[in-house]
């Protein structure tokens, strides 16, 4: 099926110049259409494996003169759960008892809490999919990566590598990980039962480790949302990427990261301070675990969707925690959006293009540089190919080059 949508958004792309608003609205519901039904379908045939259960037994037997082996047969706790607490190496440690292990009972089922949510994190991973996932996430990043140094990614191509990542990373490979869920789930993880997750912090380190490398690379070209909003937008862009057919709009960023900063502030306070994950029933990257979404989730991942014909990824921008996280990060990252002053006419056609402000700040570094996620229309545009993605230091403008 990818081959055929593939084939209609090349057609659909030579006549982009004519089409009409009922033309992109049409193009935009069929594609949420079948990103739904095909998340669907692919959530099935993985055998729609929860990949969050954090169930944890309120009525425990203690009884502190208990054997381990009785306390865990009593409470019908799994051999991880007791190695963990207990630090059992052999089965004579089973027979000992709780009392010799120096712990209150109310210390015992703390740890007990904790490691049933550990134990209950590392059981609803698929651990065939997510090294899958990160290997081809590897390889079609690094293919990306070429593309954009050489200045390669045309409109077209652009569209295409975006479909190709919602595809495999989203519909095929589902919502779990991604580059949001690594920060998302730690922080309410934490809040709630005060524990950390180990894998989760190695997937962080990797994703923020790309993002070092490459300007916010995993979230321009690797995050399933992330391509899907940004696929969104550009069916509201004629042919060549110049213009959109139906209004878009750039929030500034004073805007945009306030309220992203004042929502993750939100979202740990409410995680710490009533172990409430307040982003879980509006998670958009349900989108590809459609099955998990509930009615308050529906209006929001759809409302993000609409919202994306016009306004550049504004999950990323307004929300998203490893948005905020990972723009901390970019402003030391390796490649990045550079401009060559010395050829550079001041045309301004990259800050006309960019559907973001972040060209413009790049441009004129008169402000803060809002999220620049890499996606290469500036490069494009520029008729005397003054824009590059270097590893450089960013220059300032000759004064009054604008």
């Amino acid at each position: 099926m990818e081959p055929v949508l593939i084939g209609a958004i090349y057609n659909w792309e030579i006549e982009m110049e004519q089409s009409s608003p009922v033309q992109i609205i049409t193009f935009f519901l069929l594609s949420l259409v079948a990103v739904i039904f095909l998340s669907r379908y692919s959530t099935q045939l993985w055998g729609g494996k929860p990949e969050t259960s954090l169930e944890v037994k309120q009525d425990m037997v203690v009884d502190m003169q208990m054997s381990v082996g009785q306390f865990g047969v009593e409470n019908q706790l799994p051999k991880p759960v007791l190695k963990k607490v207990f630090g059992l190496s052999s089965r004579q440690d089973l027979k000992k008892t709780l009392s010799s292990f120096a712990m209150s009972e109310q210390t015992l089922r703390t740890k007990i809490d904790q490691a049933i949510v550990i134990e209950a994190e590392h059981t609803s991973k698929n651990w065939v999919k997510i090294p899958l996932k990160f290997s081809l996430w590897f390889f079609f990043l690094a293919g990306v990566f070429v593309l954009i140094r050489k200045g390669d990614v045309s409109p077209s191509l652009r569209r295409i590598l975006y479909l190709v990542a919602i595809f495999v990373f989203g519909i095929v490979l589902g919502s779990d990980p991604s580059p949001m869920g690594t920060v998302k789930d730690a922080i309410a993880l934490y809040g709630a039962k005060g524990v950390i997750f180990k894998p989760r912090m190695v997937a962080l380190t990797i994703f923020l480790s790309l993002v070092l490398l490459a300007n916010k690379f995993i979230c321009g070209w690797g995050c399933q949302l992330g391509t899907l909003q940004d696929f969104i937008l550009r069916l509201n862009r004629n042919a060549k990427d110049s213009g959109s057919v139906l209004p878009q709009f750039k929030p500034t960023f004073l805007i945009s990261n306030s309220i992203r900063t004042a929502f993750f502030a939100m979202f740990t306070f409410s995680a710490f301070y009533w172990t409430v994950d307040i982003v879980d029933p509006i998670d958009p990257f349900k989108v590809f675990k459609p099955a998990m979404i509930g009615s308050l989730g529906w209006i929001f991942i759809v409302g993000i969707c609409i919202t994306s014909l016009f306004v550049y990824r504004p999950w990323c921008q307004f929300f998203c925690p490893f948005g905020l996280v990972g723009w901390l990060v970019e402003k030391i990252s390796l490649f990045k959006v550079t401009v060559d002053y010395d050829t550079c006419t001041a045309c301004k056609a990259c800050e006309t293009v960019c559907p973001s402000t972040a060209m413009e700040a790049i441009l004129r570094r008169e402000k803060s540089i809002p999220d620049c996620f890499s996606c290469g229309t500036c490069i494009n545009i520029c008729p005397t190919k003054s824009i590059g993605f270097k590893a450089v230091r960013r220059r300032k403008p000759p004064t009054g080059k604008f």
